[in-house]
């Protein structure tokens, strides 16, 4: 019985010290993405893309939620810096539904747009007619 026990303390504490190390990879993999989208490198935010979905088996809506850049999301960082090429990819890639969703502010990314007046912005056409 003891020997049961032990070893499930072993298998509990191993998959959970793999679980922590994979979550300190996804953070590393997407350690310079507001950088790459800042810059409006398109065929970089495709490599990493395709590097998280590859390694990690996570697409984008599954990661979008979780970072921040300067207190903005990738697409709002993408119309704030004018990247255009890099917001319209990130837009075609988001499911429409998730577009809908309000972000961590509370606010969708429509309300967000015209609150900050950037409705002339490509990427906000490139988001209505996806939504």
């Amino acid at each position: 019985m003891l020997k049961i026990v032990k070893t499930s303390l072993v298998i509990a504490a191993s998959t959970l010290a793999f679980s922590n190390a994979a979550q300190a990879d996804v953070n590393e993999a997407l350690a310079n993405i507001c950088t790459i989208v800042q810059a409006d490198d398109k065929g970089e935010l495709r490599k990493k893309m395709r590097r998280v979905q590859s390694d990690f088996k996570l697409k984008l809506h599954d990661y979008y939620s979780g970072i921040s850049c300067n207190g903005n999301s990738l697409i709002r960082t993408a119309i704030v810096n004018n990247a255009v090429d890099v917001g319209t990819l990130l837009v075609k890639k988001m499911p429409s539904r998730e577009l809908q969703n309000p972000e961590a502010d509370g606010k969708t990314l429509q309300a967000w747009i015209a609150e900050q007046g950037l409705q002339s912005s490509p990427i906000s056409s490139e988001l209505n007619e996806r939504i």
